[in-house]
């Protein structure tokens, strides 16, 4: 937790901006596996529950005043009978003295608290329920069905925190880069440890356990996959063979829950084939040009657009595509190659805010999303503001299955030279991502480096494997 003075500014801050009427901000619960007491082993709490309130416990809902900025903490006090079973635990009071919240009641009586803010013709402010309990519990605190419960979330709430959650604080981009440091540890124990021969299983399960043996997890599930292709591949099952490429793309929160994501592609065997070698400078070079170029005021829809351009030089210069580079990403040619976004926000969540909308967070009045293949999975077009913490994750991709499609339609094939892409079928995919903050002047990256260039990447599998 940071002080509760940090969380008392930033709900003081959060009143302000709604300015009326009741914000109602649903902690999170245990998530059940197959009976009640048998409990899925992570406990997550819900990140703007996190940001404002601090405190990491199940069973906790909180309600903000947007008037006179007074915070209520709704929660169950430790009974004998839950000592026993998991030890002494903070009551209430020492609770919501740790995020400076004096009015602490029990969520018995929540309902009835929301009742009075109802008769008294109060709007009560929510976010998206992104977990069945959450409609649950809105639509009986709000004697409203659920599907008006999913209708009536609050735009001015939801406004109000991707302002706040976008920006991050300086304490809050130390945590990230902790998150990013354990990330990089992760990637780094898998480059030495690969070794042709091995099941995913065997490395996923390796590079999983780093996190956790400082009492920490992974922030997403992990993909680390010989198919690079499928972009995310979740499955364990494939044997590391000699020649095959591993694209590992994963990552782990800090004890504080900010995340890292990180992703790099590299080979089975020592070295690269020169195919392989080819076709990963070009990932290379287009993160380095986005990497150059992006900064405060720069639009992240055209950071996507010069990776992209990028990648359609270098596949021209190995025979693979043809033409004009700007004409051919407008017509989303590129997009056989490169069918995701070049990045996203980061924070308290993988894909940081998320569940409060991709469009909210990622675009605005200015910069709309494009329905164009491809261009439609950016998550993030909006321009950067010094403070964001984003992603950088350009790839390339050889997918047999959308290669076939595009081919036999002969979809702009003036760009794609399809007898070229043969020779690439059994390709697979390769990523490489790194996380950055916007700063006043450019970017940094967070958290320790790790190995990308060609040199770098064959020095560690070389030694890994002699």
């Amino acid at each position: 937790m940071f002080s509760p003075n940090t969380y008392y500014e930033r709900r003081k801050d959060l009143a302000d901006f709604v300015s009326k009427g009741l914000i109602v901000l649903l902690g999170n619960d245990y998530s059940s596996m197959n009976y009640k007491d048998n409990y899925y082993p992570v406990f997550r709490q819900d990140s703007s529950f996190l940001y404002y309130i601090g405190l990491d416990k199940p069973g906790l809902v909180a309600v903000l005043d947007a008037e006179s900025g007074e915070c209520f903490l709704f929660g169950n006090e430790p009974t004998l009978d839950s000592m026993v079973w998991t030890g002494p635990e903070e009551g209430l009071i020492e609770l919501g003295q740790k995020t400076a919240i004096s009015q602490v009641l029990p969520i018995d009586l929540l309902g009835e608290f929301i009742k009075m803010t109802k008769s008294a013709d109060r709007e009560v402010h929510y976010l998206p329920p992104y977990r069945p309990e959450h409609v649950i519990k809105l639509s009986s605190l709000l004697k409203k069905g659920q599907r008006e419960i999913n209708a009536g979330v609050s735009l001015t709430l939801i406004q109000a925190i991707i302002h706040q959650r976008s920006i991050k604080s300086k304490e809050e981009i130390q945590e990230l880069d902790k998150a990013a440091d354990l990330s990089a540890q992760m990637h780094l124990h898998a480059m030495r440890t690969a070794r042709p021969g091995m099941l995913e299983s065997e490395l996923m399960a390796q590079v999983q356990a780093i996190p956790v043996a400082v009492d920490s997890h992974p922030s997403f599930p992990i993909i680390l996959t010989v198919h690079g292709e499928i972009l995310h591949n979740h499955h364990y099952h494939n044997r590391l063979d000699e020649g095959k490429l591993l694209l590992l793309d994963c990552g782990a929160e800090a004890s504080s829950h900010y995340a890292g994501d990180m992703t790099r592609t590299f080979p089975v065997s020592g070295f690269f084939t020169q195919q392989q070698k080819e076709i990963y400078q070009i990932v290379v070079d287009a993160s380095d040009q986005v990497v150059f170029n992006m900064g405060p005021g720069v639009s992240y829809m055209d950071m996507h657009k010069l990776a992209s351009r990028t990648i359609v030089e270098g596949l021209k210069a190995v025979g693979i595509m043809k033409g004009d580079a700007e004409e051919a990403v407008e017509a989303g040619a590129h997009a056989l190659f490169f069918p995701h976004g070049l990045g996203h926000m980061l924070g308290l969540d993988v894909h940081d805010m998320e569940n409060l909308g991709e469009d909210f967070v990622g675009y605005n009045d200015e910069i709309k999303r494009s329905s164009q293949f491809g261009l439609k999975s950016l998550r993030l077009g909006k321009d950067l503001q010094a403070g964001n913490a984003i992603t950088v994750e350009p790839g390339i991709y050889f997918i047999p299955g959308l290669i076939d499609k595009w081919s036999s339609e002969g979809k702009l094939q003036e760009f794609i030279n399809y007898p070229a892409l043969h020779a690439y079928r059994s390709f697979g995919g390769i990523r490489l991502e790194d996380d950055y903050v916007i700063t006043d002047s450019g970017s940094r990256l967070l958290g320790t480096p790790v190995a990308r260039t060609i040199e770098e990447v064959e020095e560690i599998r070389a030694q890994a494997i002699s």
